[in-house]
């Protein structure tokens, strides 16, 4: 598999010489001054590119175009946001850069409740707590009906943390759900941006009324949409799965395991209609078999996340080491070297360890923690080969 890693334009305090030194081959990066919906302009493109290349680096997958939210609720504008998807797209074929990760998750993109959980040995990764989650549903975001969603059980839990709970520790939710992991993602909402929970419920109200199976038509028909321009150029788009697979905050989320995938690339049976196999997303739901999903979906996959989960017993999820977990990455390498050994991967987040604590990255986009990953799986890639 082609090593590749995430970097998120020349503003990057990791620089594309560092990755080079590291053993990166391909950059996974996006135009992500240009706000969603806006056309990508080929010279935008183009400079982006050779900037990479001048680096003695490829662009090797885009991460993310993003799909706006009125194509995902078919909104008044999703014919002209289709439009302006459809000709970021010619020009990314323009530009030779065909390969476009996306996701079609309503409003918000990957949910943890804690950016900085430590581990024993001093460094710290990712979290998702269930108890804290459903607090800032029910108690800080106060959604209609949210208490359904959760068993009688964890509304006591939430209760008896709504008594102890700090102000700074409702913040750091607040931060962590909706502002930190979102604005360097999808742009709904930015870290300045005044009053963020009012803006998150106005945006979950653009999908009342929008079910599973409704989604699933939106999304068929943005698939459909873009396919000619797809095969015209030999983009392959692959969408990203639903992190954490789960319905959240009463919005249907459509790619959370194996029926739904089979769904999506059945309904758009064409060979640019791809996947990303995100092994670290997919293995945060215990209804999901990993290797068994990468044995079958290996074929139409054309890129990969390799990051793993552990799913604790009370439901909480942790990001793991990369050879730990439900992700057993070890396998799952196995397969796509066997199955599709030209596919692009990325290691995705990494612990903050070391020096990483100092540098304010985006959550989940350590240097020196995803340099360690990367030496696993490049390791673990070299020992399957052999």
């Amino acid at each position: 598999m082609e090593k590749t890693w995430r970097w998120f334009g020349k503003k990057d305090k990791i620089t594309l010489p560092m990755l080079r030194q590291i053993g990166v081959e391909g950059i996974v990066t996006a135009l992500h001054d240009v706000p969603n919906g806006e056309i990508w302009t080929l010279d935008a493109i183009l400079d982006l590119k050779k900037h990479i290349e001048d680096a003695g680096l490829r662009w090797s997958v885009v991460e993310s175009l993003p799909v706006s939210e009125a194509i995902k609720y078919a909104g008044d504008d999703c014919e002209q946001l289709l439009a302006n998807y459809e000709i970021s797209l010619e020009n990314l074929g323009k530009a030779g850069v065909t390969t476009v990760c996306y996701n079609f998750m309503p409003v918000i993109d990957w949910v943890r409740t804690d950016l900085d959980h430590p581990w024993d040995d001093g460094s710290s990764s990712l979290y998702f707590d269930k108890i804290r989650f459903a607090y800032f549903d029910c108690c800080i975001l106060k959604r209609d009906d949210a208490e359904k969603d959760y068993s009688e059980d964890e509304i006591r839990r939430v209760r008896e943390l709504d008594k102890v709970i700090s102000e700074s520790e409702k913040d750091a939710l607040i931060d962590a759900i909706i502002v930190k992991t979102q604005g360097f993602v999808n742009g709904n909402i930015r870290e300045g941006d005044q009053n963020p929970v009012e803006l998150f419920r106005r945006l979950l109200d653009l999908y009342k009324g929008i079910d599973r199976d409704k989604l699933r038509l939106n999304m068929k028909r943005f698939l459909e949409c873009i396919m000619p321009v797809c095969e015209k150029y030999g983009i392959n788009m692959c969408v990203h799965p639903d992190d954490p697979p789960r319905q959240l905050f009463g919005l249907p989320r459509i790619v959370t395991g194996s029926d739904d995938i089979r769904w999506l690339l059945q309904a758009v049976d064409n060979p640019h209609n791809g996947l990303t196999f995100c092994a670290g997303s997919l293995s945060a739901g215990l209804h999901n078999d990993v290797p068994q999903m990468a044995e079958e979906f290996a074929p139409r996959t054309r890129f990969v996340h390799l990051r793993s989960t552990n799913v604790l017993d009370n439901g909480d999820f942790i990001e793991a080491s990369h050879l730990e977990g439900r992700g057993h990455l070890i396998d799952v390498v196995r397969t796509f070297e066997k199955k599709n050994p030209n596919v692009p991967m990325r290691v995705d987040h990494g612990r903050l360890m070391l020096d990483d604590k100092e540098k304010t990255y985006n959550p989940g986009y350590s240097f020196l923690g995803r340099m360690f990953a990367l030496a696993q799986m490049e390791g673990v890639m070299a020992a399957v080969r052999n």
